[in-house]
């Protein structure tokens, strides 16, 4: 059966939408791409699922998902440039933490974030299918989230001038009512909702080391925003499971935003979810159209015509993040709950050293899949496991 799932699952990586009256649609007139990530001297290959588990995790396979953050993040700055939330905003958001890795985290992925720097702060509201938003929100957040990130780990705690201006840039982008908008449909889970996105805001403003003290008397009206997305944050109401588990993340953030009641509901939920193999499944936490405020056609027919559709199995994002949410929480390492996620994270390490899992956005790139190696990378480190080598 596990056999048959991975050649399905494998096949899946070929386009395989329609439009009305059997017309291709754009997704499928483009060819199979034939590396996940291609520059000059690396060559990633696309993540399937029948790919091997490793034999055994420990200091060989810790040092190949090592390897494949890197080379991933350099492929991109080398050949797409822009900052973006499935490969070097994952990568600058957690690979700086991870200084137990075998080598340092890459200036060279620090230099475009820079880079993408504009040289004016200014934001300008536009308006599509009846939402209102700001475009760029998703670049200033993810952007302002890494550079904050290297600041406090890689940089001994000392904020940059460029994480300042990050961080004013970001706010430009703020709207009206506090939020972050997440205006399109991208790599699910990552900005699918206002909630989402808006988390990552205020993990970045609590990460730049020193940025919110006393940030009342050098800048009023810029505090006046943080304050803001601070009270969206306290009344917002989550579009689903996913956001509710989130708010586990929040406190560990900005405390005095989430209460006691919430971040019970929150921990009793994730620990419903868990699955019998002690892994979670990203597709629990959420009905498929309540991911985003407008889910196109495509994502639609792939999400639904997944061979575990009707029962979703456990995937290496849901069950890192869960482990993550509940060491953020409080959560002993020891605990029976973290301990069947960290069990099952390293029973589903590939040979490449990544978590292989299947896009729920169009299955070509398979780009989930480095979010979530850098997501189990960060549970396993919470629980002291990165270290045992």
């Amino acid at each position: 059966m596990n056999h048959l799932r991975s050649t399905v699952r494998s096949l899946m990586l070929l386009p395989l939408c329609l439009q009305p009256g059997g017309r291709a649609c754009a997704e499928e007139q483009k060819p199979r791409p034939e590396f996940q990530y291609k520059t000059e001297g690396i060559q990633v290959s696309i993540p399937t699922a029948d790919e091997p588990r490793v034999k055994a995790f420990g200091a060989e396979s810790i040092k190949a998902a090592a390897k494949y953050l890197d080379d991933g993040a350099l492929c991109w700055v080398r050949e797409k440039s822009c900052v973006n939330c499935h490969t070097t905003g994952p990568y600058m958001s957690e690979r700086p933490a991870l200084l137990m890795l075998p080598g340092a985290p890459k200036e060279e992925i620090r230099e475009n974030f820079v880079k993408s720097l504009p040289a004016k702060l200014s934001g300008k509201e536009t308006d599509k299918d009846g939402l209102k938003y700001y475009p760029g929100s998703w670049t200033s957040v993810w952007r302002s989230l890494g550079l904050a990130e290297w600041d406090k780990h890689v940089r001994g705690g000392k904020i940059s001038p460029e994480t300042e201006q990050s961080l004013q840039e970001m706010f430009m982008r703020q709207s009206d009512n506090g939020s972050f908008v997440s205006y399109g449909e991208v790599e699910i889970p990552h900005i699918t909702t206002d909630f989402e996105l808006t988390l990552q805001a205020a993990r970045a403003i609590t990460a730049a080391p020193g940025w919110l003290a006393g940030l009342k008397d050098k800048d009023a009206a810029l505090d006046a925003r943080v304050e803001k997305m601070k009270s969206w944050l306290r009344g917002a109401t989550p579009k689903n499971d996913f956001d509710r588990v989130l708010r586990l993340q929040l406190a560990s953030y900005l405390p005095g935003v989430v209460t006691s009641e919430q971040r019970a509901e929150a921990l009793d939920l994730l620990t419903r979810r868990q699955h019998a193999d002690g892994g979670w499944s990203l597709r629990d936490m959420s009905a498929l159209s309540d991911w985003h405020f407008k889910m196109s056609e495509t994502v639609v027919k792939l999400i639904t015509s997944q061979p575990d559709a009707a029962r979703p199995e456990s995937d290496a994002y849901m069950t890192a993040l869960a482990v993550i949410l509940m060491r953020q929480d409080g959560v002993p390492a020891g605990d029976e709950r973290v301990r069947r996620g960290i069990a099952w994270l390293k029973r589903e390490q590939r040979v490449s050293g990544r978590w292989w899992m299947q896009s729920l956005y169009r299955g070509n790139y398979q780009f989930i899949t480095y979010i979530a190696t850098c997501q189990a990378l960060k549970a396993l480190a919470l629980c002291d496991e990165l270290g045992r080598r």
